[in-house]
C-alpha cells in the first residue's frame, strides 16, 4: 500500500495470532467461519438485514471485538438486531466462534481481517451503531497515526452510519481520549452527546463491561465512555 497517497485507504494495525487454537476452535474455524464470513469479493447488499439467517430490524458493527464479551451479550439481548463483528486476531475470532456455536446465535456475521476492507465494503447509511471498545492505544507518540480514531476513519464511519445513529467509543488511556475528542470536535459529521461534566465517566446503561476493562480497573486505570451522534 502506498502510504503517501491521500486517496489510499488507511489500514488498521493489530496482532494476527497468539496462542495455538484448541481443537474445538480449530474445527469451528474450518467449519463455521466460512458460513459466517462476509464475502467482500461481492457487492454488499443494499439492505444489510438480508445477510442474516434470522429476521432483524437493524444492523450494528463492533470493530475489534477482542474477547467478544460485549458482542456476545449484545447479540443475546437484542435478538432482532443483526451484528457484524470484525477482528484481525485469530484467537478473538476463534473464541467468538465457540460462543456462537454454544449459544446458537444466528444474528452475528463476521469479517476476519483488516477492518478497513469492511468499512469500504459496507453501503452508505447502513448501520444503526458502531462500537469501538478499548482499541489499541498505540501509546508511543510516533505510532499515534495507527490509532483507530483519525480524521479519515471518522469520515468512513460517517458514510456507513445513518443520521442520528451512534458511534460508541471506550478507552482507559487518557491521552487517547483527548486525542479522539479533538478529532471528533473538528469533524462535521459527529456531535459529542455529553450533557453533564461527568457523562464520560459513566458506562452505557446496557454495557456489561469486557475482560479488558476489568483488567484496566484492576491495574488502576479509569475507563472512559463516549457517545458520538451522527449529525
Amino acid at each position: 500500500m502506498d502510504s503517501k497517497s491521500p486517496t489510499t485507504p488507511r489500514a488498521f494495525f493489530g496482532r494476527r495470532k497468539g496462542h495455538a487454537l484448541k481443537p474445538r476452535q480449530a474445527v469451528l474455524f474450518d467449519a463455521l467461519l466460512p458460513r459466517l464470513t462476509l464475502d467482500l469479493t461481492k457487492s454488499a447488499p443494499a439492505d444489510l438485514r438480508t445477510l442474516f439467517a434470522t429476521s432483524v430490524d437493524d444492523v450494528r458493527l463492533e470493530v475489534g471485538f477482542g474477547g467478544a464479551e460485549h458482542l456476545i451479550r449484545q447479540a443475546q439481548a437484542h435478538l432482532r438486531t443483526g451484528f457484524i463483528g470484525t477482528d484481525a486476531f485469530v484467537n478473538a475470532i476463534a473464541k467468538l466462534l465457540v460462543a456462537i456455536d454454544e449459544k446458537s446465535l444466528v444474528n452475528i456475521r463476521l469479517h476476519f481481517g483488516d477492518a478497513s476492507e469492511l468499512l469500504d465494503w459496507l453501503p452508505e447509511a447502513a448501520l444503526s451503531r458502531i462500537d469501538l471498545l478499548y482499541p489499541d492505544p498505540w501509546p508511543k507518540r510516533r505510532h499515534w497515526k495507527r490509532r483507530f480514531i483519525q480524521d479519515d476513519s471518522l469520515t468512513r464511519f460517517a458514510r456507513i452510519l445513518r443520521k442520528d445513529s451512534e458511534l460508541r467509543f471506550a478507552t482507559d488511556i487518557e491521552n487517547y481520549a483527548v486525542y479522539a475528542l479533538a478529532r471528533v470536535m473538528r469533524s462535521p459529521d459527529f456531535i459529542w452527546t455529553a450533557e453533564r461534566a461527568d457523562d464520560w465517566q459513566k458506562p452505557w446503561p446496557d454495557f456489561a463491561g469486557t475482560r479488558y476493562e476489568a483488567k484496566a480497573k484492576h491495574e488502576g486505570r479509569r475507563p472512559m465512555y463516549f457517545t458520538f451522534r451522527r449529525a
